[in-house]
């Protein structure tokens, strides 16, 4: 493509974008852009003006001839696009507040992508990202969706699923730290490692094996109970029961905490969200991001500042561009992507969206075989998986029995009267964001429910 790239990022304000300009730069060579759009809505309208000015003046300090656009209208943005990224998020940061506070205010994991709170952001999101997938049939039919948007598998699996739109690709830098973390524990570099990544996003396992051949995935799990290990920093680091890693020979995702450690994950939770000088993870991050916008507003600033890594998107950009420098260039580089399973994990159905190691190339990922997992983490997987495809269906349908079969099955959310509580309340919360719950969301409200965690509450 002589003419250069047009790249789309919808939700363009986010204080990520400068970790993705960052990575655009320093592949440039093999991937000549021409454009970047940046969209959001009207909400977020200054805030993708900072941005935008801010990723201009990094592509103004480099090398590169590269124009930044920004717009509140996603069908201008689309027209004749080669990639879009997605990393949105359906109602704001107070949307995550309430995610995770009102769950905790009834004793149970409030968290981002996790049990309630994980439900409900897909519940938000899935509706969003169909809608953009019918825009790009009719606006860019040739171009690749590389989702970074959470729940990431939920979002990726719905797009293949309910959009029918199977030019996907979706990310998330969890491994990408798993990698760079681990090699230090053997005094290696990554490339003297081979890693094999499969389960689902949030929710994975991985081995690892030298340029030998031989299995060091033992190795590091005995390195990890004396090192940083690459947990995200958005969870606590309590440490895995050793005696169950040295069992399954794998490494779990720092998200396995919540389900490995669950008691002691609530403990830290509950913690937080009982001080009123600390709050929870979503209150800390939008006093981090507000510090983020204040440093973009600086207008000699022109590179990504050293404050992003501690939002919890490092690595970003090592994901999101190097998938798409590797399906332009065509490098069949190996990337681990939420993509469709094809008989990689015989546990779980071909059409599942899983997350694995995969070879990206021109016509997307390829998933690398992996095989079954033994019974303990069969199970896991098994019930995980089938409990986000009725997250999704609700999602799509807006069926308040299937979202309640999801909050049941979902091993972070105690089955009973107050789970069916902690759901409503949450579906009042977000009505706003939940039209396809609209006749259930009434019912509630008539019927006297309202939200019990005050700061949820009072949060528009």
């Amino acid at each position: 493509m002589s003419k250069g790239l047009k790249i789309v990022t919808i939700g363009g304000g986010s204080s990520y974008t400068p970790e993705l300009v960052e990575g655009f730069i320093n592949r440039y060579e093999e991937l000549p852009i021409k454009e970047m759009w940046l969209v959001d809505i009207e909400e977020g309208k200054d805030k993708v003006n900072i941005v935008a000015e801010m990723a201009q003046r990094m592509w103004d300090n480099s090398p590169y001839d590269v124009k930044v656009h920004t717009t509140l209208n996603r069908k201008e943005a689309l027209k004749g696009a080669d990639f879009v990224t997605t990393q949105f998020r359906v109602g704001l940061l107070n949307a995550r507040v309430k995610d995770e506070r009102i769950p905790l205010s009834y004793g149970m994991v409030g968290q981002e992508t996790n049990g309630a709170g994980g439900i409900f952001k897909a519940f938000r999101t899935i509706p969003i990202i169909l809608d953009i997938v019918e825009d790009m049939k009719k606006l860019c039919p040739d171009a690749w969706l590389v989702n970074f948007t959470n729940p990431a598998g939920m979002v990726t699996d719905a797009v293949i699923r309910y959009g029918k739109w199977d030019k996907v690709i979706g990310l998330c830098n969890v491994p990408v730290g798993a990698m760079m973390a681990e090699p230090k524990l053997l005094d290696k570099t990554a490339d003297e490692l081979i890693y094999s990544f499969a389960g689902l996003n949030h929710f994975h396992w991985h081995r690892v094996h030298d340029l030998k051949g031989n299995d060091v995935t033992s190795d590091i799990i005995d390195k990890m109970y004396d090192n940083d290990s690459g947990i995200p920093a958005n969870i606590h680091d309590i440490p895995f029961l050793k005696e169950q890693l040295k069992q399954m020979n794998m490494i779990p995702c720092g998200y396995h905490r919540y389900y490995y450690r669950y008691e002691e994950m609530l403990d830290n939770l509950l913690k937080d969200y009982n001080d009123p000088t600390k709050g929870t993870r979503a209150q800390i991050v939008k006093q981090t991001e507000a510090e983020l916008f204040e440093l973009y507003k600086d207008p000699n600033l022109n590179y990504k500042p050293q404050q992003l890594a501690e939002r919890g998107g490092a690595y970003y950009s090592e994901a999101a561009c190097e998938t798409i420098a590797s399906i332009y260039a065509n490098k069949n580089t190996h990337i681990v992507v939420s993509t469709k399973n094809n008989g990689a994990v015989p546990d779980l159905a071909p059409d599942d969206v899983i997350e694995v190691s995969a070879y990206v190339g021109a016509s997307g990922a390829k998933p690398i075989a992996f095989g079954s997992f033994q019974p303990a983490e069969r199970g896991w997987l098994q019930l995980m998986k089938n409990m986000e495809l009725c997250v999704e269906e609700a999602a799509v349908t807006g069926d308040y029995g299937t979202a309640l079969q999801a909050f049941i099955m979902n091993p972070l959310i105690p089955s009973g009267e107050t789970a069916q509580r902690v759901l409503d309340e949450l579906l009042i919360a977000h009505k706003d964001h939940l039209p396809q719950f609209a006749e259930k969301i009434a019912e509630l409200e008539k019927s006297g429910i309202t939200v019990k965690d005050e700061v949820a509450r009072e949060l528009k």
